[in-house]
């Protein structure tokens, strides 16, 4: 059973933010002493780090759910929630973070590149911190903010110089392992090699790594073989090597064929027409492969490939290849631009910048899109009318009520903002001139209804039952009955 997984699909969870507290200071003599709610702690993120040390993504094979800590609550006496832990997971260089349509969302090369996937949600505050002049004791606060909630895939791109490609069978395994301290699996049946292999080359004053990519068959860029779950980890490579067997036995196979094949493969796979190649003719120290080595070199040389006669046997040649490739790769290394550090970019808002858009849906609701906006409705509880209240005077402020009447919104209509759906009523918000009056409620909210409160209708039921003061001055004297004092 392999060990090696070169994609996987993540589901990240980061941590929520903790709630805000509602609480009142009381103490002996001073029953009410302010508002002293905490505010809640921030949910943890979830970051991707390189780690050298890793080189597969196996272990999130059997565990793709990761989450993160969430944010503690807030508590009276002013003590706020503890943040939630951010959750690092180390991943192996060379790893592609994608959406699962395929967006490119990060590649990270380089010990220590980190990649935030998942952020944590916001701390709601407490009521102490949404206390100003007009509202002195809040008698709501902020929930905390859900952390986001995606699935990413990650593809594993080996990082190496050179890239070693062919048939199977044809030697790559024995190649690295014997240039290189790699120890691969090495056997006389076809794919052996199951996973990619990488090894590092030195060769007087350079240093590079070798790829030992799988073997390829005709049709691998469409799926056939391994290639196609292995072909991405010779992108990254700056050479190829096509390995080649010149003692193989089966019908149909030589050298140049075997070569028309795998570039066929590659130039189908796309990106990798201009990297240099390089053909080392394996197993000459068979007396066979040897003839047909030096048959087909000169018709090899015409092409433009460089041709190395080599032996992993006998190791006849591999000093010839091993210098060739750290020239290539040093001429590449060269040629690279230089390395720049990271530029901070700033991008100031633009002046008519609200912050937010309003769309008109076809069946006449509106949707009211922003980031302010959504988050201070995931962070509202609508259980409190005052909460609700704060939320109303917030988008009136921002503008939202405006621009609603703009659009063309008429009281009534449906609005929705985040996931939830509000019946515009604009008279009901009276902006920054509003007073708010007892804590948890709000007036503008209260139900207009025409209906008598429940203390008038009893006043006016006894009212009914009592006989006018008229009719009971007309009414004759009750007799009275002797046998009543007796």
């Amino acid at each position: 059973m392999t060990t090696f997984v070169d994609r996987v699909v993540l589901h990240l969870q980061a941590g929520d933010g903790g709630h805000g507290c509602v609480s009142i200071h009381r103490e002996k003599f001073k029953p009410f002493g302010g508002p002293d709610g905490g505010d809640g702690g921030h949910g943890g993120s979830v970051s991707l780090v390189v780690d050298p040390q890793v080189t597969t993504l196996l272990d999130f094979h059997f565990r793709p759910h990761l989450k993160a800590e969430n944010g503690k609550g807030g508590a009276g006496s002013n003590r706020d929630g503890a943040n939630g832990r951010d959750l690092l997971v180390k991943v192996p260089n060379g790893t592609v973070v994608q959406t699962l349509d395929g967006t490119v969302l990060a590649d990270l090369v380089g010990a220590g590149t980190t990649f935030e996937a998942a952020r944590g949600g916001r701390g709601g505050r407490g009521n102490a911190s949404l206390a100003n002049a007009r509202r002195k004791a809040p008698g709501f606060a902020e929930l905390g903010e859900p952390g986001d909630r995606l699935d990413v895939v990650l593809e594993l791109k080996s990082v190496a110089d050179v890239g070693l490609v062919g048939f199977p069978s044809a030697g790559k395994s024995s190649l690295i392992s014997v240039i290189s301290a790699a120890k691969p699996k090495i056997a006389d049946y076809p794919f052996t090699t199951l996973v990619p292999n990488l090894g590092v080359v030195r060769v007087d004053n350079h240093t590079f790594t070798v790829a030992d990519v799988p073997g390829l068959i005709p049709g691998a860029a469409t799926g056939k073989g391994l290639g196609l779950e292995f072909l991405r980890h010779v992108e990254r490579c700056a050479v190829l090597v096509h390995v080649v067997d010149t003692a193989t036995l089966e019908p149909g196979r030589d050298p140049l064929a075997d070569i028309d094949t795998i570039e066929a493969e590659l130039t189908e796979y796309g990106g990798l027409t201009d990297r240099p190649r390089l053909v080392a003719l394996n197993k000459i120290d068979v007396p066979d492969g040897r003839d047909l080595a030096e048959i087909v070199r000169p018709d090899l040389e015409a092409r433009g490939f460089r041709v190395f006669e080599v032996s992993t046997a006998t190791r006849e040649g591999l000093k010839e290849l091993t210098f060739a490739m750290a020239e290539l790769v040093e001429q590449s290394r060269a040629a690279a631009p230089p390395a720049e550090p990271t530029r901070i970019v700033i991008r100031p808002k633009a002046v008519d910048d609200a912050g937010f858009t309003i769309e008109q849906e076809p069946d006449g609701s509106y949707t009211v899109r922003g980031v302010r906006p959504e988050r201070w409705v995931r962070q509202t509880n609508f259980d409190n009318d005052e909460a609700v209240g704060f939320l109303a005077d917030r988008l009136a402020r921002l503008g939202v009520e405006e621009k609603l009447a703009k659009a063309g919104a008429n009281p009534g209509d449906l609005v929705r903002i985040g996931d939830r759906e509000f019946d515009w009523q604009p008279t009901l918000y009276a902006g920054v001139d509003f007073v708010p009056g007892s804590r948890g409620t709000d007036i503008r909210l209260e139900d207009k209804s025409t209906r008598p409160a429940a203390a008038e209708r009893l006043a006016a039921r006894k009212a009914r039952r009592q006989r006018p003061a008229d009719e009971v001055e007309a009414a004759p004297p009750e007799p009275v009955d002797d046998e009543d004092w007796e």
